[in-house]
């Protein structure tokens, strides 16, 4: 079954399914997928019966997203249904849905459950989770990436047309280069995080995953919407820049780039630029050391205070609890202090005028979305390093204010996927989507 959200949609209108028939479908594919630990919780009958009965005897024409089912990163709530983060010690039960699923509601779409991720949103890998390692939709030896990791692979797995993942440090892009989904982490502030656990709280972004780019386009206009309960929400004011038919983009410098030691990767992000290249762009390469330098902030600065801050009962009461990596990681949040937010506010405020001046210039900036991609194995041995690797070209994001969409760009000869990622300013969103269009028509 198609679960592409125009095609669903068409269906819909024409008869040719029905809600029910839908869930179905994605009922026997999770319990066929059980193995690769994608969900935390799946709704029951009785739990779907309101959402689907409330669209019954209505016109799909008056709901964009009438009948489309969709899937909720586990920190984020949905009305009625347990909240964890990824930790059963924290489960709540919350009484309404965050802000931003219950504008998808709205528009008619249907939750299908709740999806593992690394624990209270720390890490870019999908291992760091008591309810299993969520596992490669392509291959499972691999990490399917984190920390929204059943986000992308129920998605890739066609248990949902689209998914909410989170982004603090690259949760809702590094999952979509595994898994060869598109992953849009918008503007911060331009999608609500009320009823959003924090990570970070001052950064966090809720974030949408799909197969394809109209799918990823309906969604966030359904998203984008003010919640003047989140002190963080922003009016999405949409930039009036333009895509061109010659247009110029970034990319690191040659010696700044890193792939680890992953060849093919080098070798497609190279194949992505020309390809750039062959549609009218001119790739100009330019020095990625401000960008690098402030994503090395997100764990060494202040910043990693805010994960400290979010869950402080749990890990000062029951630390025991909480997976010791991510635990080691948060722990040293409750050391920072001031004169450590001031140097590293400074050194941000610096870079962030760098990159004024490189979007002012350039239309965007192209990187490869992680510099490779390891086995769940490899992972376990060494979790800490190798999570830094795959943060390489995601961690600056939000620090510095940005907008950014992960995009496919090709297979290794294992069938392993590559991607890639546009970068603009905030606010950018249609010139990403612009790009990624021409570049995924191509």
């Amino acid at each position: 079954m198609n679960l592409n959200i125009n095609t669903l949609r068409e269906n819909y209108l024409e008869n040719k399914t029905s809600i029910r028939e839908v869930i179905s479908f994605i009922q026997t594919k999770i319990e066929e997928t059980k193995n690769h630990n994608i969900w935390i919780y799946t709704l029951n009958e009785d739990e779907l019966e309101p959402y689907i009965k409330n669209l019954e005897g209505k016109n799909p024409n008056d709901f964009p997203l009438y009948g489309i089912p969709f899937a909720i990163k586990d920190n984020i709530d949905l009305a009625n249904i347990p909240t964890t983060a990824g930790c059963a010690e924290y489960k709540y039960i919350p009484k309404e849905s965050a802000f931003v699923v219950q504008q998808l509601i709205n528009a008619g779409a249907i939750p299908i459950g709740k999806t593992n991720l690394d624990q209270f949103a720390t890490g870019l890998v999908g291992t760091r989770s008591p309810y299993g390692e969520c596992k490669n939709s392509i291959n499972p030896e691999y990490i399917s990436g984190g920390s929204s990791s059943g986000s992308a692979v129920c998605v890739a797995l066609e248990m949902a047309s689209f998914s909410l993942g989170t982004d603090t440090a690259g949760s809702g892009r590094v999952p979509a280069a595994f898994n060869n989904l598109i992953g849009l982490k918008a503007s911060k502030g331009v999608v609500s995080t009320s009823g959003v656990v924090p990570a970070c709280r001052s950064l966090d972004c809720v974030t949408v995953f799909a197969k394809e780019l109209n799918s990823i386009e309906t969604v966030f206009e359904i998203m984008n919407a003010y919640d003047e309960k989140d002190i963080y929400s922003r009016v999405y004011t949409p930039s009036k820049k333009e895509s061109k038919k010659q247009f110029s983009f970034a990319i690191p410098q040659k010696s700044q780039l890193k792939f680890f030691g992953d060849d093919e990767a080098e070798k497609l992000f190279f194949q992505a630029v020309k390809k750039f290249e062959s549609l009218g762009g001119k790739a100009v390469e330019i020095d990625y050391e401000p960008f690098n330098q402030s994503a090395n902030l997100l764990y060494s600065g202040p910043w990693v205070s805010e994960r400290f801050i979010a869950i402080k009962e749990v890990i000062t009461k029951t630390p025991q609890v909480i997976n010791e990596t991510v635990r080691t990681i948060i722990s040293s949040g409750q050391n920072k202090d001031a004169i450590n937010y001031f140097e590293s506010e400074y050194i941000l405020k610096t870079n962030r005028k760098i990159a004024d001046k490189i979007f002012a210039n350039f239309d965007f900036m192209l990187t490869p979305t992680t510099g490779t991609i390891y086995k769940i194995d490899e992972v376990n041995a060494d979790p800490i390093q190798l999570n830094t690797n795959l943060g390489y070209y995601t961690n600056f994001m939000n620090l510095l204010d940005l907008s950014a969409i992960a995009i496919p760009a090709g297979f290794r000869e294992n069938g392993l996927p590559f991607g890639v990622t546009i970068v603009a300013d905030a606010f950018d969103e249609k010139i990403l989507l612009d790009y990624s269009k021409k570049y995924l028509k191509a």
